[in-house]
């Protein structure tokens, strides 16, 4: 068999009509083109029942491309719910062989359009559940590491840094706590973690810079962050102000979550999120300043006109890591992350960052467009740096270093521990 082997039509089916979902080939458009058509096949070949080719088996695994510009591969379509939030949808595949399988006995006229489930390595050790505090219960999505995987997979930092920088596994784990955009607002806490690629923080790469491993929790709002729980919350004064009805709720999630897990190190527990997940991790600070160890804020929406002067005394000794981009037309970070950040520095905050990118341009080399160019994305994407690690740089282009050595953001979060007053 060879890639041209087998022919693949999808459509992907709006959850709320059950008919091909309309979507609009520009964002913001109108939603006219349905989403359906055929899937070219970059590669096809014998595997086992997980997929890994092997020489000859009893199942056959075909590859496609999966890039932003190849829009029938999503599962998530954009905006499906009241509200403008996302939605799963179902994609409905019909595989046809279209070309002889030679043998003994040739195979033909195979035909696959029934699924008989769905296998995403990403997703191992994530659960979901729900707290217990009476007056807000918010659903989550969580991450419990596999120490033994983990501790296989920590045999060492890179080799640059040599023996000169301890790195026992830890007896005790940090948290990472990562707070949604709009987007993912809704009811399936599963959203709240796959929509904008959170789960690379449970991948080995990011797990070993953090330590060796970490819990994450990703809890899931039925709205939004910026939701002040006004009778008109759709009012520019209450989408704009620092109010939001879930800070306690938020809060007593995390207290419940750490109580289920004593394993977890109170002294590293991190917090950050995207957008309104911005807003609301500065949210959380305001009101809880001496609770996280440090913060990473993506493209934080919270005006810089609601911090005190009270309050940048209490966070001037918070680590935080900034990221967002220049022409994000969102946020701008001229108006928001970036007088916050004067203001902060002017008060003697020294471990304060913002690597702030010009546009958001994939670094992977992995999305490209169809003249080879790197795939640019919308400005305000800029979690797509985050989760792919490629925050190195401080807001003056020098790398951010810890203890001498050049650090990554997830290397930095992972070696910050809350001081105490004693210290």
């Amino acid at each position: 068999m060879d890639k041209d082997t087998f022919s693949v039509y999808v459509e992907r089916i709006d959850p709320t009509t059950g008919e091909v979902l309309l979507e609009q080939h520009e964002w913001p458009g109108e939603r006219i083109y349905p989403s359906k058509g055929y899937r070219p096949v970059s590669a096809a070949y014998p595997s086992d029942e997980n997929g890994r080719r092997i020489y000859e088996g009893d199942h056959l695994t075909l590859e496609f491309p999966y890039e932003p510009i190849v829009g029938l591969g999503y599962t998530v379509g954009t905006g499906m719910l009241p509200g403008g939030y996302n939605a799963f949808v179902d994609c409905r595949y019909r595989v046809t062989q279209v070309k002889e399988i030679p043998g003994k006995i040739p195979a033909s006229g195979w035909v696959f359009d029934e699924c008989a489930g769905d296998i995403c390595p990403q997703l191992i050790g994530w659960q979901d559940s729900v707290s217990h505090y009476a007056p807000l219960p918010l659903q989550y999505g969580y991450f419990t590491p596999d120490l033994e995987h983990a501790k296989r997979a920590f045999t060492a930092l890179d080799s640059n840094y040599g023996d000169e920088w301890p790195h026992d596994f830890p007896e005790k784990l940090p948290l990472v706590i990562w707070l949604h955009g709009m987007g993912e607002g809704a009811t399936v806490p599963r959203m709240s973690y796959t929509g904008n690629k959170v789960v690379a923080v449970s991948s080995d790469n990011i797990q070993r810079k953090l330590g060796g491993a970490a819990y994450v929790l990703a809890p899931m709002c039925p709205t939004y962050w910026m939701n002040s729980g006004a009778e008109n919350d759709q009012d520019i004064s209450e989408l704009t102000n620092e109010k939001s009805m879930y800070t306690e709720a938020l809060k007593a999630l995390i207290d419940e979550f750490l109580d289920l897990h004593p394993d977890i190190d109170r002294d590293r527990v991190y917090i950050g999120g995207c957008s309104n997940g911005g807003f609301m991790t500065m949210r959380m600070l305001k009101s809880y300043p001496d609770f996280f160890a440090a913060a990473y804020p993506v493209c934080e929406a919270l005006r810089p006109s609601d911090f005190t002067e009270e309050d940048i005394r209490k966070l001037k000794h918070l680590p935080m890591w900034f990221t967002q981009a220049e022409n994000d037309p969102i946020v701008p970070p001229d108006g928001l992350v970036l007088p916050l950040v004067r203001r902060l520095k002017a008060a003697g905050a020294e471990n304060v960052h913002v690597s702030l990118f010009e546009r958001i341009v994939d670094q992977s080399g992995r999305a490209k467009l169809p003249n080879g160019q790197p795939m640019e994305y919308m400005g305000h994407f800029s979690w797509i740096h985050t989760f792919n690690d490629d925050c190195v740089c401080d807001l003056d282009g020098t790398r951010v270093m810890h203890e001498g050595r050049p650090v990554t953001l997830w290397r930095w979060l992972g070696k910050q521990r809350k001081k105490h007053s004693d210290q």
